[in-house]
C-alpha cells in the first residue's frame, strides 16, 4: 500500500475529514436557522412587506442582506428587530457594495439579448457590437443619438421603449412598422422628421417585450447602454468614451477561449 493510501485508510484521517464534514453541516443549519427567524420576524412585523426572495450574510458581521422583488434590497440584524435602507458604503475604497450587488443582480449577457426585437443600425462594418434602450422623446436619447451616429464601425441594437408617455408609444409604433425603421428612427432623432402613420396591424409585441425585458433589469430611464462584454452604463455617454467602451469590450473578446 502506498502512502496516500495508508493515509486515506488511517482512522485519524477519517476522524478529521468526518469532523470537517460535521463542521460544515452545522455552520450550514445555523446560517439556515438564522435566516428563517429573520424571515419571521419581518414577515409577523412587517405584514405589508413583499415576498423576500433571499436572505444572505452582508460584509458587514451580524448584519444581512434581505432582497426582495427580485433586486431590491435593505439591511437587517440578526433578529429581524432593525432594518436599514439605503446604500452600503465599503470606505477603504469608497466603493457603494449595495449598487455593486444590483448591478451584479441586473447584470445583462449581451449574447442572450432579444436582438430580433431591436432596431438595427450598421455604421461601417459594424463589427462591434453595443444596444441602447431608448424612447424617442427621450432629449438626453437625442443628444445621445448624435454622438452615437458619429461612430465608426459598430453595429447597434436600438430597443425602443415608450417609456414618457402616450406620444412615444405612438411614436415607437410608427418607427417600429417604418417601412425602414433604422432610417425613420434617425430621421426623427436627428433631423426631426415627424414618423409617418403606419399600418395600425402591424405586430407591436416586440415593444412590448422590449418594455417587459427593461422592468426586469431595472432599466428605468433612457438611454441606458450595454457593450458586447456585459458593462452598463446609464445616461447619454460622450462619443470618446462611447469609443472607449467599445475598445474595452473588443479587448475582453478577443481574450475570450
Amino acid at each position: 500500500m502506498n502512502t496516500a493510501n495508508r493515509h486515506a485508510a488511517s482512522p485519524a484521517v477519517r476522524t478529521l475529514l468526518a469532523t470537517a464534514v460535521l463542521s460544515v453541516l452545522l455552520a450550514s443549519a445555523s446560517a439556515g436557522a438564522q435566516e428563517a427567524a429573520i424571515r419571521k420576524a419581518l414577515v409577523e412585523r412587517l405584514p405589508n412587506l413583499p415576498k423576500i426572495d433571499e436572505i444572505s450574510k452582508s460584509p458587514v458581521p451580524g448584519l444581512y442582506e434581505v432582497r426582495y422583488g427580485g433586486t431590491e434590497i435593505f439591511y437587517s440584524d440578526e433578529k429581524g428587530e432593525h432594518i436599514l435602507t439605503g446604500s452600503m458604503i465599503e470606505t477603504r475604497t469608497r466603493t457603494d457594495l449595495t449598487e455593486a450587488r444590483v448591478e451584479k443582480l441586473t447584470a445583462i449577457d449581451f449574447d442572450k439579448l432579444p436582438l430580433k426585437d431591436a432596431v438595427l443600425i450598421k455604421q461601417g462594418a459594424g463589427t462591434r457590437k453595443m444596444a441602447v434602450f431608448v424612447d424617442p422623446n427621450c432629449g438626453y436619447c437625442k443628444r445621445f443619438e448624435r454622438d452615437l451616429a458619429a461612430i465608426k464601425d459598430v453595429t447597434v441594437y436600438a430597443f425602443l421603449i415608450p417609456i414618457l408617455g402616450p406620444d412615444s408609444t405612438v411614436k415607437t409604433h410608427d418607427i417600429w412598422c417604418a417601412k425602414d425603421a433604422a432610417q425613420t428612427w434617425r430621421s426623427w432623432m436627428l433631423d426631426g422628421v415627424v414618423p409617418a402613420k403606419t399600418d395600425a396591424k402591424c405586430d407591436t409585441a416586440a415593444i412590448d417585450r422590449n418594455v417587459a425585458f427593461a422592468q426586469k433589469y431595472k432599466i428605468n430611464g433612457t438611454p441606458a447602454v450595454l457593450f458586447a462584454d456585459g458593462t452598463r452604463k446609464p445616461g447619454a455617454i460622450p462619443g470618446p468614451q462611447i469609443e472607449k467602451l467599445l475598445v474595452a469590450a473588443a479587448a475582453a473578446g478577443a481574450k475570450k477561449p
